[in-house]
């Protein structure tokens, strides 16, 4: 996700950016799932989930938002500064831009399902701003059994990662979006599924040429998978 400098919001819950940099994991993620697995349900118990340290800091739980008869699944990496304050994931830039691909691509973002790799805001304080802090693995790895519960209840067709961390998520730390990007492969998860370009990756481009190629190879990746379904 791109850094934001919003204003922290009021706290729910844990402590704040004062608290300790991170909390330790109270017990594995895996006995926080509901023993029925439903989209409400997953949500719900996510809210309780202390599988890694973030919960300390993050506002609240982001789980991930659509119908569970979604056949396109779209995975980031974590939610953003206003996703951790508004509960909902891809509500920022990123998630404007995202929109906007999407309709590029002929998707209807309503239909979809949208989710993250992580389901906390990670960040880094500098005064009253909070920048987005890349999750470390432990912490992608811990989370992985939401997305996995997540996939589950849908059973996509296709599954699309955005960013380096959805992708290396589901296909492995050696894998390279800048090498592999837009290769459908089949996985567990999904017979069809591709990497592509984060949109904040597209926010950050140094330039609007650079900008410009990323929106469109991000637009034709998303198009590939409409194109499957």
């Amino acid at each position: 996700m791109a850094a934001t400098r919003a204003r922290a919001p009021a706290r729910r819950g844990p402590p704040g950016p004062g608290a300790a940099e991170a909390a330790a994991p109270t017990a594995p993620t895996e006995t926080f799932l509901p023993k029925k697995l439903t989209l409400p349900a997953l949500q719900r118990a996510a809210r309780r989930c202390r599988g890694c340290g973030l919960y300390a800091r993050a506002t609240q739980t982001v789980f991930g938002e659509g119908p569970p008869e979604a056949r396109l699944v779209l995975v980031g990496e974590q939610p953003g500064d206003a996703e951790d304050r508004s509960g909902k994931p891809f509500v920022g830039p990123a998630g404007n831009l995202l929109s906007k691909a999407l309709a590029q691509a002929g998707i209807d973002r309503r239909l979809t399902y949208v989710t993250n790799a992580v389901k906390h805001f990670n960040f880094e304080p500098r005064g009253k701003a909070r920048l987005h802090k890349k999750p470390k693995p432990g912490d992608v790895r811990a989370c992985r059994p939401w997305l996995d519960a997540e996939l589950a209840v849908i059973r996509p067709p296709a599954l699309v990662l955005l960013g380096a961390t959805a992708a290396q998520a589901v296909y492995g730390a050696g894998f390279r979006v800048t090498r592999s990007r837009g290769v459908p492969q089949s996985t567990p998860l999904a017979p069809f599924s591709l990497a592509t370009w984060h949109p904040s990756n597209v926010l950050r481009a140094p330039d609007s040429a650079t900008r410009h190629r990323l929106m469109e190879e991000l637009v034709s990746d998303l198009a590939q998978a409409a194109a499957y379904l």
